[in-house]
């Protein structure tokens, strides 16, 4: 990586959670200056980088994590949302609270992210990626409040894409299957669940946090300058193949 790309600012909200943590040491370890979005400061366990506290659901609080960023490091130029939720229910035993919940950690923190880091890149450009589904790809059971937020954030990716590339402002999503993270232990940690899920995936096993967290550096990093608009299946097949 060249010397003018490891002076960038990054940013990753949800940088506790396993994707969001693993993401953050690996442009810490490529001499980026990492901004660390998390629920509670004093408890972000990611050494290398700044620790900033916000609520992710929350437009007001997004906004006074990039002024801050701002004020203490600079300009931001990319920017990663790792935040989430798992909710495996049908439609008809989802109560108005839960969905509720789903969208608002999913899809309305995807919003209020896209609407503030914008704002700041109009001059600069700068580079947003966006956590989707591979359940808003393929019909998947007891997935629909989740599949309907994640499928918002494919629409918000392509709008704003579309919105933003005269400024130099790219905006990209990756569409994981099954990965194993601390949010998806109720599934990975039962022998049974593991398995069905596992043989859903035409490669042969569930996602690791660095398989997500390495698409999502990419398209953060120059390399991908020339992509925008795009969700990435990062999901060993399961969103588009049929398993022989």
């Amino acid at each position: 990586m060249d010397d003018q790309q490891n002076k960038k600012i990054m940013a990753v909200i949800g940088a506790n959670g396993g994707i969001g943590s693993t993401l953050a040491h690996s442009l810490i370890a490529s001499g980026h200056t990492v901004a660390l979005g998390v629920q509670d400061a004093a408890q972000c366990d990611v050494e290398g980088g700044k620790a900033f506290a916000l609520d992710a659901t929350s437009w007001e609080s997004v906004d006074v994590f990039f002024n801050d960023i701002e004020t203490e490091l600079g300009p931001v130029y990319g920017v990663a949302l790792c935040v989430g939720s798992i909710l495996l229910k049908p439609a008809h035993l989802t109560r108005e609270h839960d969905f509720d919940q789903v969208i608002n950690m999913n899809l309305k923190s995807a919003f209020a992210v896209v609407r503030s880091a914008s704002k700041r890149m109009l001059k600069t450009g700068g580079s947003i990626v966006l956590v989707s589904s591979s359940a808003a790809r393929r019909g998947i059971p007891n997935h629909e409040a989740i599949a309907a937020a994640k499928a918002g954030v494919i629409g918000l990716t392509i709008s704003a894409a579309a919105t933003y590339a005269s400024y130099g402002i790219r905006v990209n999503c990756v569409a994981p299957g099954l990965t194993r993270t601390k949010m998806a232990a109720p599934i990975t940690g039962n022998e049974m669940s593991l398995k069905a899920s596992t043989a859903m995936h035409p490669l042969g096993r569930i996602g690791e946090p660095e398989d997500v967290a390495s698409a999502i550096e990419w398209f953060l990093n120059s390399k991908s300058n020339w992509v925008t608009g795009q969700v990435l299946g990062v999901d060993g097949g399961l969103a588009d193949l049929i398993k022989r």
